[in-house]
């Protein structure tokens, strides 16, 4: 009885916030994937941090658009155009990073691997909605 009630609740909330789960889990791991390659290049390369953020935010963003595109949204239709705008989103979220980290290394004085874990969280959840309702947006009929 108790297995039956959270099985109901578990189909209840993924069917509210399927999506955004789903997104969350895909997110985690593109924003794994950006963290490890910016944390890569500023620690092993001392690559200037602003511009290993720039290449790293890149890489999460084809992999989370690929990700996203098969297995959150299944939306495969028209993929060059909602490549685009998936990454005209992703420029914006780069722009926010960008200032963010700046403005938190340089003028608050944060270790820049730190700032980077709290850009990656603003910037998801402005992503998320961008996405959700512009680039993965289907039509109703």
């Amino acid at each position: 009885m108790v297995l039956s009630f959270i099985n109901r609740l578990c189909y209840t909330i993924y069917g509210k916030f399927g999506h955004l789960i789903l997104y969350g889990i895909i997110g985690a791991s593109c924003a794994a994937l950006d963290f490890c390659v910016y944390t890569f290049l500023v620690k092993v390369f001392s690559a200037p941090y602003l511009l290993a953020n720039v290449v790293s935010i890149h890489c999460g963003i084809i992999c989370s658009f690929f990700l996203n595109r098969s297995y959150n949204f299944r939306v495969k239709d028209k993929t060059r155009r909602r490549f685009f705008t998936f990454y005209v989103v992703g420029l914006v979220g780069l722009c926010i990073s960008e200032v963010l980290l700046y403005v938190l290394v340089n003028k608050g004085g944060w270790n820049e691997v730190a700032c980077k874990l709290v850009t990656i969280v603003l910037v998801a959840i402005v992503q998320f909605l961008l996405n959700k309702y512009v680039t993965f947006k289907t039509r109703e009929k």
